[in-house]
């Protein structure tokens, strides 16, 4: 790997195969996450490794392994996995995980995911660049090599999954789930066949080539397929997860699809009705509907930056039970504070079985304003662009409230829009909220307008 600056994003290692990403800088890093968690925490009996369905994890996550018992720790194969099995794993172990996954990008890709004991998770500021500058480096090896085992965690991952429900309440539903050849294909039907549940399964096989449709959900033409599967067999409910299964957004049987901040706020909702007063997180692109749905239910929601780094971090700090991101990401304390579809998907399951309606019907007082979704624009300085958005509306409409906990947020009570830049893209990321879709469309044509004047 000629530049380990190009593949070390703010989260994860994300590269293209084998240019970018290839077996030799995988040993590298993999004696440099070894070496890295021996510093934070000590002895480390263990590092566990996992894949999801990409042909090239197997070779990278082997050479991985090679750096990793390098430095005279053991390795725990977990093989093929979704990311939030590796969280779990990570927290009932007690151990450092690293998962070999590019999630919803294409099939040429692949990457890192790490957590440290407890599935802490390890970002740029909390240790990913420590981890680059030591795969920069010749690292001696120990004077005895770490041994390898295989260990297989998916029935007992499918417990805990469940365990965050009452199973018992559940009734039979017809259940349409597109995983998108992807880690979901595994770790879906193990977690619903005790379950009370007439399973279908969309593109099951696991297929890291995506034959059928890019594993990004968030993208409403990948979620095409699914709405048309749930309309044409009369499902209750449909679930379209990605890559490596740690996110899942729903569809209604209507075939029509909900938002993460939506599901968001109707997961905040199960979560209130079995801790009342509990504190809720919610990430500053989602919904105005989240923090009232959090109130009106009994309890104290927190407004965080967007990245599953800050949103973990706030949840230690406050304790709060729950956290949701509008890209789908859904945090559970009970979880090791880490990220699970599957648990959020159990949650929406428990919500519609406790009532009679359809899920049409139940998103209703959860689904409350029109959202543009996520709009990127290429512009060669963002930050220079925000200020100058900033600066304009400033002057424009004084009486608009600014913040800038992640890049910018103005509200201006029936509106509201956040203006982020990428963290590895000459990009702005637009999100925008108001109480009707003309309304919107109206304000989000305004202000992409500044954007592009900028």
């Amino acid at each position: 790997m000629s530049d380990l600056d190009a593949i070390f994003k703010a989260y994860d290692i994300r590269g293209t195969y084998p240019d970018q990403i290839d077996a030799e800088g995988c040993r590298a890093i993999g004696a440099a996450f070894a070496r890295f968690a021996l510093d934070e925490g000590g002895a480390v009996p263990e590092i566990l490794v996992a894949r999801d369905m990409r042909p090239s994890g197997v070779e990278l996550a082997a050479a991985f392994a090679d750096g990793v018992r390098s430095q005279g720790v053991d390795v725990v194969d977990l093989g093929l996995a979704s990311t939030d099995l590796v969280y779990f794993a990570s927290g009932t172990r007690g151990a450092p995980g690293a998962m070999f996954t590019a999630s919803h990008n294409p099939a040429k890709y692949n990457g890192i995911k790490f957590c440290l004991a407890g599935a802490r998770p390890v970002g740029a500021d909390t240790g990913l660049d420590r981890v680059k500058e030591l795969a920069r480096t010749d690292l001696p090896s120990a004077a005895s090599p770490g041994s390898s085992r295989s260990l297989d965690l998916l029935g007992a991952f499918a417990d805990h999954v469940r365990s965050f429900v009452d199973t018992a309440a559940f009734r039979p539903l017809k259940v349409v789930a597109d995983t998108a050849n992807g880690m979901g294909g595994l770790v879906v039907p193990i977690v619903f066949e005790v379950l009370p549940f007439d399973l279908e399964i969309m593109y099951g096989e696991l297929d890291g080539t995506f034959p059928n449709h890019p594993a990004d959900p968030i993208q409403p033409e990948n979620q095409r397929d699914l709405c048309a599967r749930v309309r044409e067999v009369g499902a209750d409910v449909g679930f379209a997860f990605d890559g490596d299964a740690d996110r899942v957004f729903v569809v209604d049987e209507q075939g029509i699809g909900i938002s993460g901040s939506t599901t968001t706020a109707m997961v905040a909702a199960g979560v209130l009705e079995k801790e009342p007063g509990a504190t809720v997180l919610h990430n500053l692109i989602c919904s105005k509907a989240v923090p009232e749905v959090v109130r009106e239910h009994g309890g104290i929601p927190i407004r965080t930056k967007v990245g599953h780094s800050y949103i973990k971090s706030e949840m230690a700090r406050t304790g709060a039970a729950f956290g949701g991101e509008h890209s789908a990401h859904y945090y559970f304390r009970d979880n090791f504070r880490a990220d699970s579809g599957l648990i959020a998907a159990m949650h929406v399951l428990e919500l519609l079985c406790a009532t009679d309606q359809p899920m049409s019907a139940v998103r209703l007082p959860f689904d409350r304003y029109a959202d543009s979704g996520e709009i990127n624009t290429q512009v060669p300085d963002p930050i220079a662009v925000i200020e100058g958005v900033a600066a304009e509306l400033t002057a424009s409409r004084p009486e608009a409230a600014q913040d800038r906990l992640d890049g910018l947020t103005v509200d201006l009570g029936d509106w509201w829009f956040n203006l982020r830049p990428s963290n590895t893209e000459p990009l702005l990321r637009l999100n925008l909220e108001a109480r009707t879709r003309d309304e919107c469309d109206e304000h989000t044509s305004e202000i992409l307008h500044l954007i592009t004047k900028g």
